[in-house]
């Protein structure tokens, strides 16, 4: 809600937006990106939500995610360009590298391997199935975040999580080394 008060958009649709978007997160659903979109309609229209904004919010939850391969996004709107910035916030800062470290290891992912170099010219695909070491996801992902924000409070908020993380990294490497 914080980004949205700065924003001329339909609450209503960026709230429910932020609810559903992770309704069924195709991560664990083999891949399969319409399960979300189809139990957010369903619970939507159990609600009486009209049809130009469930059709909305549907778009909102089919394009939000960071999918990796430079997707090009065809649906804009300003409610889907807050909702988009929430969920990018949610992966970068401190939470984010808590969450990190812990679907990597959800994932019985290597925690990190000097020989494995990260790879910024994955498709879609291969960055779906990738199973690269947890510190990589930092190269591939989080730190290509902070220039895809939306809004001018998402970037603020971005830039701060995004300096956390470097910090982060730069520990990381001197105690992995034996520096510190």
């Amino acid at each position: 809600m914080l980004i949205s008060e700065t924003e001329k958009v339909d609450k209503t649709v960026v709230v429910l937006g932020a609810l559903l978007h992770d309704i069924a997160d195709s991560k664990f659903h083999g891949g399969d990106e319409s399960v979300g979109p189809k139990k957010a309609r369903q619970f939507l229209n159990s609600q009486n939500i009209s049809e130009e904004t469930i059709e909305h919010i549907i778009k909102i939850i089919e394009n939000v995610s960071f999918k990796g391969g430079n997707k090009h996004q065809e649906f804009h709107s300003k409610e889907l360009g807050v909702v988009q910035d929430a969920d990018r916030l949610d992966a970068l800062g401190a939470i984010g590298i808590a969450r990190t470290f812990n679907y990597g290891g959800f994932k019985n992912r290597k925690l990190y391997d000097p020989e494995i170099k990260p790879n910024l010219n994955m498709t879609a695909s291969e960055y779906k199935a990738s199973d690269a070491p947890t510190i990589n996801h930092f190269y591939e992902k989080l730190l290509l975040l902070k220039q895809l924000m939306n809004t001018k409070t998402g970037r603020k908020i971005a830039e701060e999580r995004h300096q956390f993380m470097e910090t982060f990294l730069q520990q990381f490497y001197a105690e992995w080394e034996g520096k510190k």
